[in-house]
């Protein structure tokens, strides 16, 4: 009997569909249900849960492309030994708690969110399940390790060609203007921008969405220095990047706001610093 696979036991699945789902509130400017899905990702896929390893082997495999053969199946090996020693009653225990949380607090239809590499991490899923069938976990392994190994991404993952000259282009013209290396977050911020190019900018709506959120508490508790205080001009230059950084709610995502959160990005690393 065909063994059919229970996408709501996947947690990539799940971490998938409320990021997706985050996504759709940042467009549909419905701030209250973004920080409800926020919050739900950072208490089911926080450090300390079973969940977020599971997510990190996953990540393993789907994030290794253009690798040499001896690595590629080296890497599907040790991410199955891996995932054996993780606690799976806990997985289970986890992965349940946050269904019931998605169907009372938001809804059943977010599991009908379209996910573009569902197949991919269907194939992982299959592959870490030892109720799968031997020879159909052996010919997915196979699957899996020609994706890995193969030259050219396949069409589900590929990322247009042009992408990786605008990133070129973009961090060169940045580092020109403040000649100073990229902070983490720059580069994170700028890599997501690239990546939009491949997924309707999907990924750069969430990371924005909570970039911008810890850059306005940044930016805030600096307004308790004694150094910003005392000094009226830096008071009214600071409460002049709260109103820029609440502005980005309803501002399309441009290289122009692109470059006022970089600039945001390194006050923040001095405030911190």
């Amino acid at each position: 009997m065909r063994q059919r696979h229970n996408k709501k036991r996947n947690t990539a699945f799940l971490y998938e569909i409320l990021v997706r789902e985050a996504a759709k509130t940042v467009i549909n400017k419905d701030f209250k249900r973004k920080i409800q899905i926020v919050s739900l990702i950072k208490e089911h896929f926080g450090k300390e849960t079973e969940m977020a390893k599971e997510i990190e082997l996953y990540n393993t495999l789907r994030q290794s492309d253009n690798i040499e053969e001896y690595v590629a199946e080296k890497l599907i090996q040790e991410a199955k030994k891996e995932y054996e020693r993780l606690n799976h009653d806990r997985i289970f225990f986890e992965q349940s708690a946050l269904i019931s949380k998605i169907n009372k607090m938001l809804s059943k239809n977010v599991f009908s969110n379209f996910i573009p590499n569902y197949k991919n991490i269907a194939t992982i899923a299959q592959i870490f399940n030892s109720d799968v069938s031997t020879k159909k976990r052996i010919l997915l392994e196979n699957k899996l390790f020609k994706r890995m190994v193969d030259k050219e991404k396949t069409q589900e993952d590929k990322v247009q060609p042009i992408s990786n000259l605008t990133f070129n282009i973009f961090v060169k013209k940045f580092n020109e203007s403040y000649k100073e290396n990229l902070l983490k977050e720059q580069k994170e911020l700028l890599n997501n921008y690239i990546m939009s190019f491949s997924d309707n900018g999907l990924g750069l709506k969430i990371f924005l969405t909570q970039e911008i959120d810890r850059l306005r508490e940044n930016v805030k508790k600096s307004l308790e220095m004694n150094e910003i205080k005392v000094d009226s001009t830096m008071l009214e230059k600071t409460n002049k990047v709260l109103d820029l950084i609440e502005s980005f709610k309803t501002k399309p995502i441009d290289q122009e706001v692109l470059g006022q959160v970089l600039k945001i990005q390194n006050l923040a690393n001095e405030i911190e610093n």
